[in-house]
């Protein structure tokens, strides 16, 4: 059983770099986000790629842990693409990963339930989810679906493979039709919106978040959820006292970490950056802002810091 934090830390640290903290080499394992954090989507941020070789140096290891409905491999390509050092990572956990896995060995037991009939909301301008090697049907009629697999929510996957481009109001509906039919779902990306570019983009933990309230079960694969701390400390071998998670999203990773007993570092930055008032890369958001904020997600950081920076 993990540790928990009972009571959650209602004074946060204040910092403008990294450094102080990293240099301590109090916490030999990083769980680093990556939307919002390292990069928005399509560039990293600025000293994104010199704060990771400084922590390096520093002796402590590194995981992506992230919602990303990919696989873990794709996720460190895609780093690698934006200019990261790979070989800093000591690898990546993915929603999409766990999904992957979950399916593929049915050795838990609500997996082995799950059938093999499946409606699919999937990704289509970013390209589609692969579910080669799982023995999965896809099914475009709500009748004959055991549970809804949730990898996106631009398109809904065809018999064939490909993907039909869906508005987000369709992809409901059918939400509602499988919820009437009281079959499970699982969500393989459970952030709410994400970073791109700035903008925020929905991501499928809304259409999960609209399942639970139409009754539907849902089983989430990934942060807030301890599945996926788990995973990234049974890869570097530590427990929850070695590590600090760096995110930016109130719900996903700083509760994440509190229920796993982790301390945090919150970026102000990225997906609250509109709700602190923040107009500007690196501006400095308001405590009493950030306070109010916690308080309204129930999520409360160790540390605080305006960009992931040295």
């Amino acid at each position: 059983m993990m540790p928990k934090c009972s009571v959650p830390p209602l004074q946060f640290h204040t910092l403008n770099g990294l450094r102080q903290l990293a240099e301590t080499r109090r916490f030999k394992v990083w769980l680093l986000d990556q939307f919002g954090v390292l990069h928005d989507g399509k560039q990293p941020y600025p000293a994104a790629i010199s704060t990771l070789e400084n922590i390096a140096k520093t002796g402590a290891k590194m995981v992506i842990i992230s919602n990303s409905s990919r696989r873990s491999s794709t996720t460190i390509e895609k780093v690698k693409g934006l200019g990261f050092d790979a070989s800093l990572f000591l690898g990546a956990v993915t929603s999409g990963e766990l999904t992957h896995q979950y399916l593929q060995r049915r050795d838990d037991p609500w997996f082995a339930a799950l059938g093999r009939s499946c409606i699919h909301f999937t990704w289509n301008g970013r390209g589609a989810i692969s579910l080669e090697g799982l023995d999965l049907q896809v099914v475009e009629n709500v009748e004959e679906a055991e549970f809804v697999l949730a990898h996106g929510t631009e398109a809904l996957g065809n018999a064939d493979g490909s993907a039909r481009s869906m508005k987000l109001e369709d992809l409901e509906k059918i939400l509602e039709l499988c919820a009437s039919k009281g079959i499970p779902m699982v969500v393989a990306n459970p952030d709410y919106v994400t970073v791109e570019a700035r903008d925020l983009r929905v991501m499928p933990g809304t259409l999960a978040a609209k399942y639970e309230k139409l009754g539907g079960e849902v089983k989430w694969m990934g942060k807030p959820d301890e599945i996926i701390y788990k995973s990234a400390m049974a890869m570097a071998g530590t427990d929850a006292s070695d590590c600090i998670a760096v995110g930016d999203s109130f719900h996903h990773d700083i509760k994440g970490a509190n229920a796993a007993g982790i301390e945090s570092v919150f970026i102000t930055g990225g997906i609250h950056a509109t709700e602190l008032g923040l107009h500007s890369f690196g501006e400095v958001a308001d405590s009493s802002s950030v306070q109010s904020l916690a308080s309204k997600y129930e999520a409360y950081p160790s540390y605080v810091l305006p960009a992931f920076n040295w």
